[in-house]
């Protein structure tokens, strides 16, 4: 009887532990094999995957302090928007492959049927507006920070406005500082509390105030001439062909936009609604690669080293994250100020920074024709902004100085020529001292006036 007894009682354990399991898998989104590839559509999971199995792990050997003498005094951190809907370009584009493929395309293959059948409900009025993901993404990475850094971010320094919110004027980031905020007030119950942020274009969007920029780069027709020379490689044209082949399309039909129209739409599908959509079988590895140098081609000429103008544009921003910092340092001393500076702005604010920084510095620059040396290269976007990217400085009173840390997607990341992973703060301000004492963004920005009539490099 006993024997009996033991088993049922062990079947019925085991049968819970194997639904349990299998409810686990159908609840887990199925990861398009090509996720890796995204770039700056890419999300912050493919970064932090463990993020998958717990949304509010956070590895406290990670953010440990320096040393467990060093306190630390403030942390300054910029952040990239949560995902985000297609811009108003990108639905255009997306819409345009999905005629052509209802019209067109043939095939008995059951993804095709799959596509076919796949309702177009992108519209343009989306315009890159924040997803209910994109709001998670921050309220989540809200709720980690305050684990990492308890002394900094904590609900006595919210109620005493010691944290400061600073956004872009773009909805998508009101939005997220918004969502930011409340995950902290979910974290610790704060139901008597307004959001507060204040927006500043000057920072988060410099590149819109900075002249020379906006007229020898996103006026140029010419600076993106790398990228033009990519769409039209001989790599780009094998993508086209493999599409043309799938859909039973004519090739000159399959463009290189049509090309990257399908893999936005797989990035977009899995980003936004955690699928793995038919669309993302229209691309296999290789084509993925392709695709996203093209994507690092556009984000390294327009916003990193391709023009020496891209990394100076952000000099208002890093004059401002050391002020910062250096206020923390004098006012250590005296009563608590400000313990925290949380800025959202976008991948175009986070990109130019880190450049000037010099991280992410490839020997040779990327080009249309390196696509085949560039396999193992650094400058990988979505490694670096995915969606909610963020770069956080920590300044740390220590025992023999002040130390700084810097993460990035909040893992530590050394300085360029540096070998320790939290410096002192004026070796770090020494490494910077041309930048900090040069870096003057009217000099960088102002065009010459006899040079405003020829925009072309």
């Amino acid at each position: 009887m006993k024997t009996t007894y033991f088993l049922v009682n062990f079947l019925i354990t085991f049968l819970s532990v194997m639904v349990g399991l299998s409810f686990s898998k159908l609840a887990r989104p199925t990861i398009p094999a090509i996720a890796h590839y995204f770039g700056t559509k890419g999300r912050y999971e493919e970064v932090n995957p463990h993020l998958s199995d717990d949304i509010l792990f956070v590895n406290r050997s990670l953010v440990a302090p320096p040393s467990p003498k060093c306190r630390a005094i403030h942390m300054v951190s910029v952040i990239r928007h949560g995902t985000r809907y297609p811009t108003t370009k990108n639905v255009k584009k997306i819409a345009r492959l999905f005629d052509l493929v209802v019209s067109q395309a043939s095939g008995s293959a059951s993804w095709l049927n799959d596509i076919k059948t796949w309702k177009m409900w992108y519209t343009e009025d989306m315009d890159g507006r924040l997803v209910e993901k994109g709001r998670d993404d921050h309220r989540h990475l809200a709720m980690r920070l305050a684990q990492s850094f308890p002394t900094l971010i904590s609900e006595d320094h919210l109620r005493a406005n010691r944290i400061e919110f600073i956004t872009s004027s773009k909805h998508r980031c009101v939005d997220s500082v918004k969502a930011f905020q409340e995950g902290l007030h979910r974290l610790w119950n704060v139901q008597d509390m307004e959001y507060k942020h204040y927006v500043d274009d000057s920072l988060m969007r410099f590149f819109d105030h900075c002249e020379k920029f906006v007229e020898s780069v996103e006026k140029n027709k010419t600076a993106l001439k790398e990228v033009e020379r990519f769409k039209s490689s001989a790599v780009m044209d094998t993508v086209r062909r493999k599409i043309s082949s799938h859909l039973q399309i004519p090739y000159n039909q399959i463009t290189p936009d049509m090309a990257e129209a399908a893999f936005f739409l797989c990035s977009y599908e899995f980003a936004i609604k955690s699928e793995n959509s038919p669309w993302c079988e229209l691309l296999d590895e290789s084509d993925a690669q392709v695709l996203e140098y093209k994507s690092d081609l556009k984000q390294y000429w327009k916003r990193a080293y391709g023009h020496d103008i891209n990394r100076k544009s952000s000099c208002p921003l890093f004059n401002d994250i050391f002020k910062r910092l250096d206020k923390a340092a004098n006012d250590r001393f005296g009563k608590l100020k400000k313990t925290a500076t949380i800025q959202v702005g976008h991948g175009e604010t986070l990109l130019p920074l880190l450049s000037l920084m010099s991280f992410f510095k490839d020997e040779k620059t990327l080009t249309a024709e390196n696509f085949s040396l560039q396999h193992k290269r650094k400058f990988r976007s979505g490694q670096i902004v995915p969606y909610a990217a963020n770069l956080v400085f920590v300044l740390y009173e220590c025992s023999d100085g002040l130390r700084i840390q810097l993460f990035l997607n909040e893992k530590p990341m050394i300085f360029p020529n540096m070998n320790h992973s939290a410096p002192l703060y004026e070796t770090v301000r020494k490494h910077y001292s041309k930048l900090l004492n040069g870096c003057e963004f009217n000099n960088a920005c102002n065009m010459p006036q006899a040079n405003l009539r020829n925009t072309e490099l």
